[in-house]
């Protein structure tokens, strides 16, 4: 099992700009911050490009957080491959689904970048921070590209075929928290860097025959909480076959519980709905050009 370590150390930024530090500062205080759940805060960043350095924020890959029954091989594989992404008004997650030499492309939601500047930080599971750009906004599915350049060597998620997924398939999602419960408190984790790193494991509740509005169509057992938003849902194989983005229960049902043709489910798969956690199937990817 990976172990948690947490390093502080302040002088590894002596030469990051004063634009940068208050992101980082974020990732580093490691301070816990009691407050309401929202779904997502973030803080100011720095302009993102191709020259944007990459920094440690002096952690190492934590221990997930996992159902006790994931395997170790998946669960190894999926903190590997899952990424933090902090934007300046945002926080969620996200997975590494290609490299083309020292680039890497970064699949997370749309709902977890949108409506900000157009600053991006990437967290990996080596405690490295990247600047992140953004390279599509998908119009119809909840669903946005990021890339990011590092020398480093990160692995990359295997993609499964999501349209074989059946009704009863084991599934895990992974992800970072942006809250956590502990006892007697609410603790905001994201100043914990990639430390709040879970996994939950359940199973596939509803595979509907057409999408549900922003292209979620895979609905899971899971529980996933704010923050995990952009995460990888991956197969019992360990093969990416999603992308979170949706809880149980959530708000807005009569907007959020309808299909993409603009019809409604009965009232009584709308209860069903409710629920499941959903995620956006992988296929969908390819289908706009995401990928």
């Amino acid at each position: 099992m990976l172990s948690v370590q947490y390093k502080s150390n302040k002088n590894r930024f002596a030469a990051v700009s004063q634009a940068s530090r208050s992101l980082l500062k974020t990732v580093l205080l490691g301070s816990q911050v009691i407050g309401a759940s929202l779904l997502f805060l973030g803080a100011n960043l720095p302009a993102a490009d191709s020259q944007t350095p990459s920094y440690s924020v002096g952690y190492t890959m934590s221990s997930p957080s996992p159902s006790e029954n994931v395997p170790a091989s998946i669960s190894e594989m999926a903190q590997k491959v899952t990424v933090r992404v902090f934007a300046n008004r945002s926080v969620g997650s996200g997975v590494i689904i290609n490299r083309s030499g020292q680039g890497y492309t970064v699949v997370t939601n749309a709902h977890v970048v949108e409506n900000n500047s157009g600053n991006f930080m990437i967290l990996t599971a080596d405690g490295q921070m990247h600047g992140g750009r953004l390279v599509s906004l998908s119009r119809n599915l909840d669903v946005a590209v990021l890339q990011f350049n590092s020398s480093g060597s990160y692995q990359v998620a295997k993609r499964g075929d999501s349209s074989r997924v059946a009704v009863g398939e084991t599934v895990v999602a992974a992800g970072f928290p942006n809250w956590l419960n502990s006892p007697g408190r609410m603790q905001d984790t994201r100043e914990w860097g990639n430390r709040p790193f879970q996994l939950t494991q359940g199973q596939v509740g509803m595979v509907p025959n057409r999408s549900l509005v922003e292209g979620y169509q895979l609905g899971y057992t899971n529980d996933i909480r704010s923050g995990m938003s952009g995460g990888p849902v991956f197969n019992q194989r360990g093969e990416l076959i999603g992308i979170n983005g949706r809880s149980k229960f959530a708000l807005s049902a009569d907007k959020v519980y309808r299909y993409s043709d603009g019809s409604s489910p009965s009232p009584e798969q709308v209860q069903q709905m409710k629920a499941l956690s959903w995620a956006i199937p992988v296929s969908y990817l390819s289908l706009q050009g995401l990928s």
